[in-house]
């Protein structure tokens, strides 16, 4: 990543200890979609190039969390290169699971008709690899709008597909997740249903919000989902800037009826707003996206979440966008193999990935820090500290703190040069006994000013 992301790292220093969004640091990240699979929770996200003075987007990405405070980067499985028939604007995506397979929905520029597309793409795991199921696009009419596909498996197994912008298309998919049985509607936008009519029905020149014509109108980024009997459908709405606003139904054909903001308009540091909700570990979360990085805006996007609950008549409430996140659902275990990119917050790291070693933390400078949340040393505590490291230059060293990162050292691995920057070897460094109980875990690094110093692969701790 390129270091001007984080110029502001005294104000992320300042946050460290009470601030976990965005829930990404190391890139910039996109349009969340949430999906539960076994006991992780994984959010599937666009990527926002650095510098980038529209949504020049290439690549999608995926994260994943057991704890809802440490995201493991699990990279980039999907790509715009996976489509043949694709050539840009890798815009939001969403993930479902299906009898063992993982379908992947996209939306992306199309060759062939020069209109944006659906594209969907396969996997057998929730992280890929996926490879284009079709060829071809899902659905192409050389329209725009086709951005922004939501896919929801309702309790009879039907699944439903949701995309568009300003028009609200939709399909009944096939058991196969590839195809559709029958035909592409369009929802009738009503202001009963939504706010205000759609886009053609409405009078030239009418005005949307307080003292408009209308109290709020569909824009883009639908998100399809169902609790108990009731069909929501949340989306971005208002038009520029977005805020989050969602309709109700009794069938995933409406009629749909209008309940007003789930994230009214605030100060997010975005234009637009995208969201996606999940339950998980009997929680109820809430994703959406700001410009809250530093170096962010609105093409420099981040992802962040927040925990709410229900009203008691299964509506939504108002939902507020924080800098504090949600709180730890679990601990982790530090006396097992713990991947580098698996973090709470960071400051001027970044990640790569390779084939042979999967991903790993990059780009460290004298200065950076990583902190893992909610870390469970036991009783008795650790006597070693192992990671395993590569380093083409002349290293540095890995400091471990506990609950600051102005808090004295517990531990310091000496990282020399390995002969490469993915030469790997795993290093270790005795700590002292007297280390016990939850703690956050800090690693910070420091040598030569200027120069990158290392990069990280993997660490634990020995008891």
């Amino acid at each position: 990543m390129n270091k001007y992301l984080f110029t502001l790292s005294l104000a992320l220093a300042s946050l460290a200890g009470a601030a976990d969004n965005p829930i990404v640091q190391t890139c910039f990240t996109t349009d969340p979609a949430p999906m539960v699979d076994g006991d992780r929770l994984y959010v599937y996200t666009g990527h926002d190039e650095n510098g980038a003075d529209f949504f020049w987007m290439q690549e999608w990405r995926v994260y994943s969390t057991k704890d809802m405070a440490n995201w493991t980067d699990h990279g980039s499985p999907l790509a715009i290169e996976d489509f043949s028939w694709g050539d840009d604007r890798a815009w939001a995506p969403q993930c479902v699971e299906r009898d063992g397979k993982y379908y992947f929905y996209v939306p992306l520029h199309s060759k062939l008709s020069g209109g944006m597309a659906i594209g969907v793409a396969v996997g057998d795991s929730p992280t890929g690899p996926f490879k284009d199921a079709l060829g071809k696009p899902l659905y192409d009419d050389g329209k725009w709008d086709n951005i922004d596909p939501s896919v929801m498996i309702d309790d009879d197994g039907q699944a439903w597909i949701f995309w568009g912008n300003p028009e609200i298309r939709y399909a009944k998919l096939n058991r196969d997740m590839i195809s559709f049985d029958g035909e592409v509607k369009t929802v009738d936008q009503t202001t009963e249903g939504f706010g205000a009519p759609g886009m053609g029905q409405r009078p030239k020149d009418s005005k949307i919000g307080e003292g408009g014509d209308f109290i709020d109108c569909y824009t883009e980024g639908p998100w399809i989902m169902k609790r108990g009997k009731k069909y929501y459908l949340l989306y971005a709405a208002g038009g520029i800037p977005e805020h989050i606003a969602y309709s109700m139904a009794d069938s995933p054909e409406g009629p749909w009826k209008y309940m007003g903001a789930v994230m009214p308009l605030q100060d997010t540091g975005s234009f637009t707003n995208h969201c996606g909700v999940a339950d998980f570990k009997d929680k109820s979360y809430f994703f959406y996206h700001t410009g809250k990085l530093p170096g962010g805006g609105g093409f420099g996007r981040s992802v962040a979440v927040e925990e709410f609950k229900y009203n008691p008549d299964g509506t939504f409430p108002s939902i507020k966008a924080t800098e504090q996140g949600v709180a730890p659902i679990a601990t982790l275990n530090p006396y097992e193999r713990v991947e580098g990119e698996t973090m709470a917050f960071s400051k001027g790291v970044a990640s790569e990935a390779n084939a042979k070693t999967g991903v790993y933390v990059s780009d460290i400078h004298n200065g950076d820090w990583i902190k893992v949340a909610n870390v469970d040393f036991g009783l008795s505590g650790p006597s070693k500290f192992r990671a395993t490291v590569a380093s083409a230059l002349r290293g540095g060293t890995i400091e471990v703190r506990l609950d600051s990162i102005d808090s004295q050292p517990i531990g310091l691995l000496k990282v020399g040069g390995t002969g490469g920057w993915e030469e790997w070897q795993t290093l270790e460094t005795a700590l002292p006994k007297d280390v016990a109980g939850v703690h956050d875990l800090y690693f910070t690094f420091s040598g030569r000013k200027g120069p990158k110093l290392m990069n990280l692969d993997w660490w634990e701790f020995i008891e």
